[in-house]
């Protein structure tokens, strides 16, 4: 079973700088909320932003071990400005 930390640790690896707050939605360990926060966002749509981090993950949710992500990006100012 995957677990929050792996998750986090796939993306941060994938994603140069990245900051990763994952939390497991149901316990079962599928169904995840992601925020990543990373300044590789800066300039990109959010599509490309989500994409990026759907390819840190492509093993994992193409197996169904992730069934679900509910994903939230943003630059660093970004997430700065949410605060």
């Amino acid at each position: 079973m995957i677990n929050p930390d792996w998750v986090k640790e796939k993306i941060e690896a994938a994603i140069p700088e990245a900051q990763a707050q994952i939390v497991d939605l149901t316990g079962g360990g599928d169904h995840y909320d992601a925020i990543v926060i990373s300044p590789e966002f800066e300039g990109k749509s959010l599509v490309q932003q989500h994409q990026m981090v759907y390819g840190a993950l492509k093993e994992a949710m193409a197996s169904n071990a992730i069934h679900a992500l509910a994903l939230k990006t943003y630059t660093p100012e970004a997430w700065a400005s949410k605060k």
